[in-house]
């Protein structure tokens, strides 16, 4: 079983950036498509990018495209959101996510979580 803990987050204005990573534990992280998702109040948990467990394949919600990028070092057991030309509306709290099958767009499908770090965004 793996632990993940993301860190990273924080308060930044519009237009700024953030990088937030997700460190794994306990079982090798290669094994794992890795996922980040957001929440925000009231709102369901979103996937924002998604990656294959080699890094060759990647997905981004519409929301984020041209602006995040997910990467992940395999040899560091940890996983990366790079978010720049951030927007108030990216202010959630993000949670990385691990499944050991292939990638996935659907937060049912991942099947340990991380504790999520905060991310807001000021106008």
């Amino acid at each position: 079983q793996v632990q993940l803990v993301e860190s990273g987050g924080g308060l930044v204005q519009a237009g700024g950036s953030l990088s937030l990573s997700c460190a794994a534990s306990g079982r090798t992280l290669s094994i794992y498509a890795m996922g980040w998702f957001r929440q925000a109040p009231g709102k369901e948990r979103d996937l924002v990018a998604a990656i294959s467990q080699s890094g060759g394949r990647t997905f981004y919600a519409d929301s984020v495209k041209e602006r995040f990028t997910i990467s992940r070092d395999n040899a560091k057991d940890t996983v990366y959101l790079q978010m720049d030309s951030l927007k108030p509306e990216d202010t959630a709290t993000y949670y990385c996510a691990a499944r050991q099958l292939d990638l996935s767009r659907s937060r049912e499908d991942y099947d340990y979580w991380g504790q999520g770090t905060q991310v807001t965004v000021s106008s």
